[in-house]
C-alpha cells in the first residue's frame, strides 16, 4: 500500500493541492519500508489526483482539500483523510494504526493564499 502525504518539508500541509509535495510511505503489513519525497508538479484542477493515481498511491492524508479533488480520488477509490496535522511519518504511523480519522475538511474556495479558512 502507499500513502501520499500532502506536506511542506515534514509536516502535513493545510491545503492539498498548494503543497510543497508529498512524502510518499510504502507500507507493508505495519511496517513503513519505503519513503520518499515528490514535488508538487502543479496544481491544475483535476490533475493532482490523477497523478498521485498513477503513482500507485492508495490513501491521501492532508489538512484540507477541495471537494473536486476528493470526488476524483473517490471515483478512484483512493481513501481521503483530511484534518490532519503536525509530522507526515506520525500520521501514516496514527492511520496505520486506525487512529486517524478524517475530520471532512473541505476547502470550499480557493481565494486563499496561505491557509484555508477554518482548518
Amino acid at each position: 500500500m502507499k500513502i501520499a502525504v500532502a506536506s511542506e518539508g515534514k509536516a502535513v500541509t493545510e491545503h492539498f493541492g498548494h503543497c510543497e509535495g508529498f512524502n510518499i510511505f510504502t507500507v507493508q503489513g505495519n511496517e513503513i519500508t519505503k519513503s520518499e519525497f515528490i514535488q508538487n508538479p502543479g496544481h491544475k484542477p483535476g490533475f493532482l489526483p490523477n497523478y498521485l493515481n498513477d503513482l500507485g498511491v492508495n490513501v491521501i492524508i492532508s489538512g484540507g482539500m477541495g471537494g473536486g479533488a476528493i470526488e476524483i480520488f473517490d471515483e478512484k477509490g483512493i481513501t481521503v483523510v483530511t484534518g490532519a496535522a503536525g509530522d507526515a511519518e506520525e500520521n501514516v504511523k496514527s492511520y496505520m494504526a486506525g487512529r486517524l480519522e478524517s475530520t471532512g475538511s473541505v476547502c470550499q474556495k480557493h481565494e486563499h493564499s496561505d491557509s484555508c479558512g477554518g482548518h
